[in-house]
Protein backbone atom coordinates (compact mmCIF):
# COMPACT_ATOMS: atom_id res chain seq x y z
CA UNK A 1 0.00 0.00 0.00
CA UNK A 2 2.75 2.56 -1.35
CA UNK A 3 0.44 4.32 -2.50
CA UNK A 4 -1.72 5.42 0.38
CA UNK A 5 1.15 7.03 1.38
CA UNK A 6 2.57 8.70 -1.20
CA UNK A 7 -1.22 10.18 -1.53
CA UNK A 8 -0.92 11.58 1.53
CA UNK A 9 2.50 13.11 0.84
CA UNK A 10 1.31 15.09 -2.30
CA UNK A 11 -2.22 16.18 -0.35
CA UNK A 12 -0.32 17.97 2.19
CA UNK A 13 2.16 19.39 -1.01
CA UNK A 14 1.30 23.49 -1.87
CA UNK A 15 0.53 23.69 -5.69
CA UNK A 16 3.94 25.12 -6.49
CA UNK A 17 5.52 22.07 -4.82
CA UNK A 18 3.03 19.61 -6.55
CA UNK A 19 4.09 21.41 -10.23
CA UNK A 20 7.67 21.18 -8.66
CA UNK A 21 7.15 17.07 -8.24
CA UNK A 22 5.27 16.85 -11.65
CA UNK A 23 8.47 18.23 -13.93
CA UNK A 24 10.04 15.85 -11.44
CA UNK A 25 8.44 12.65 -12.53
CA UNK A 26 8.12 14.19 -16.19
CA UNK A 27 11.80 13.64 -16.47
CA UNK A 28 11.76 10.62 -15.05
CA UNK A 29 9.47 9.00 -17.35
CA UNK A 30 11.26 10.30 -19.99
CA UNK A 31 14.50 8.98 -19.04
CA UNK A 32 12.67 5.77 -18.47
CA UNK A 33 11.27 5.88 -21.85
CA UNK A 34 14.59 6.96 -23.18
CA UNK A 35 15.85 3.48 -21.37
CA UNK A 36 13.55 1.05 -22.49
CA UNK A 37 13.72 2.17 -25.91
CA UNK A 38 17.61 1.81 -26.01
CA UNK A 39 17.30 -1.79 -23.99
CA UNK A 40 18.66 -0.78 -20.66
CA UNK A 41 15.26 -0.76 -18.74
CA UNK A 42 16.03 -2.81 -15.32
CA UNK A 43 12.36 -2.23 -13.76
CA UNK A 44 9.52 -2.05 -16.31
CA UNK A 45 6.91 -1.82 -13.92
CA UNK A 46 8.55 1.75 -12.39
CA UNK A 47 7.31 3.10 -16.25
CA UNK A 48 3.46 2.45 -15.05
CA UNK A 49 3.88 3.63 -11.09
CA UNK A 50 5.50 6.72 -12.33
CA UNK A 51 2.75 7.56 -15.17
CA UNK A 52 0.40 7.06 -12.46
CA UNK A 53 1.56 9.29 -10.12
CA UNK A 54 2.05 12.04 -12.67
CA UNK A 55 -2.00 11.85 -13.05
CA UNK A 56 -2.46 11.61 -9.04
CA UNK A 57 0.12 15.03 -8.78
CA UNK A 58 -1.87 16.78 -11.68
CA UNK A 59 -5.37 15.49 -10.27
CA UNK A 60 -4.63 17.30 -6.30
CA UNK A 61 -3.56 19.95 -8.59
CA UNK A 62 -6.56 21.12 -10.29
CA UNK A 63 -8.64 20.10 -6.95
CA UNK A 64 -6.22 22.60 -4.87
CA UNK A 65 -6.84 25.50 -8.04
CA UNK A 66 -10.60 24.64 -8.31
CA UNK A 67 -11.18 24.86 -4.19
CA UNK A 68 -8.77 28.02 -4.29
CA UNK A 69 -10.76 29.96 -7.40
CA UNK A 70 -14.20 29.07 -4.77
CA UNK A 71 -13.40 30.78 -2.06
Amino acid sequence: MKTKNRLGDLKVMTEDQLSDEILALKKEQFNLRFQRASGQLQNTSRVRVVRRDIARSKTLAAQKRATKNKS
